[in-house]
């Protein structure tokens, strides 16, 4: 599995995921080519990718998770055909296979063209829910804690952008004009300056004094894909709640302070909250729902969607020929 050095590693790069090694190994009191030999290794074995990201609302998008019930048989083709949409992110297949579930993005102000048009002239789809996210809790910017608990608080803080502190501001926002550099921070957050200014068609300075201006404005922000059975969650799943209005935040609040959840969200629908739990096998799942959401009187009902594969995680799926390895197993 993974040793101190390489959780060190991917909780940095949680923190600022275009960190420069050699700042990285004097956090973590290595050498820069030792954390650039990890980065390497965690690459082809862990499908580490760090991934710049728009905020949606910062970018005039919005956020939907559809739910996807297929036959078996076509379920796979499905997930993979939605994986392959640029409008997709966090692809997964569940419960048994047979249902898919998908972030998508559309323009806030319409153009619902996956909703309204492709999905429902899909062949071999028998039911459809969409669900509006309607504000995140835990997620997105902010790491599962249980990819995020290796460095102190005073590693942190060394690795922590300059401006991370401050408030963002009300601007910039992006344009057209950003659209390349996105596009290329998505495929790999820690291209550098010459090879983001090849796919924009800016110098270097001016994709330094651009980007710095949009990480610092909160306008885009790094996540970190890894395959979290090397964390020692094997076991994952989709929670869909319904919770009275009234403890509405009270009870979303508190879940996104569980270890055991990567991503809590309030949404539209018959369920109002949606999470992602990590756990290490089924007991440590059933122990969760029964101990602590069944601790929670506010959530009156609650449906677990097991997650057997993610098909594509927050940015755009691998190219072809690149594999992924398992995970050792234990014991």
């Amino acid at each position: 599995m993974l040793d101190e050095i390489d959780r060190g590693l991917i909780h940095a790069l949680h923190i600022d995921g275009r960190a420069p090694f050699s700042r990285i190994g004097a956090v973590l009191g290595v050498s820069t080519q030792t954390v650039a030999r990890r980065y390497r290794r965690l690459r082809a074995d862990a499908a580490l990718r760090v991934v710049g990201l728009a905020d949606p609302h910062r970018a005039g998008r919005a956020q939907w998770l559809v739910r996807l019930t297929a036959a078996p048989h076509s379920a796979q083709d499905l997930a993979h055909a939605l994986a392959r949409r640029a409008d997709t992110s966090w692809v997964k297949l569940a419960s048994g296979g047979t249902e898919i579930i998908a972030v998508v993005h559309t323009p806030a102000g319409g153009g619902h063209s996956l909703l309204l048009h492709d999905i429902p002239r899909t062949a071999g789809i028998t039911t459809v829910s969409a669900h509006y996210l309607l504000h995140s809790y835990l997620g997105g910017p902010t790491a599962w804690r249980g990819r995020a608990g290796t460095l102190t608080e005073r590693q942190q803080r060394q690795l922590a952008p300059e401006d991370s502190g401050s408030v963002p501001t009300a601007g910039p926002s992006l344009t057209d004009a950003d659209h390349a550099l996105l596009t290329a921070l998505q495929r790999d957050g820690r291209a550098g300056h010459a090879e983001l200014a090849a796919a924009t068609g800016w110098s270097p300075a001016t994709v330094a004094r651009r980007l710095t201006a949009l990480q610092a404005g909160g306008v885009i922000f790094f996540d970190v894909e890894v395959d979290d059975a090397w964390f020692g969650a094997t076991t994952q799943a989709l929670l869909w709640m319904t919770v009275t209005p009234a403890h509405l935040e009270q009870v979303a609040t508190t879940l996104a302070g569980h270890h055991e959840l990567a991503f809590v969200a309030a949404t539209t629908g018959r369920t109002n909250l949606v999470a992602h739990a990590l756990c290490p096998d089924p007991a440590a799942l059933h122990d969760y729902l029964t101990h602590r959401l069944g601790a929670l009187g506010a959530i009156h009902t609650l449906e677990t969607a097991p997650v057997l594969r993610t098909v594509k995680g927050a940015g755009p799926i691998a190219p072809a020929g690149e594999v992924r390895r398992l995970p050792p197993r234990s014991g």
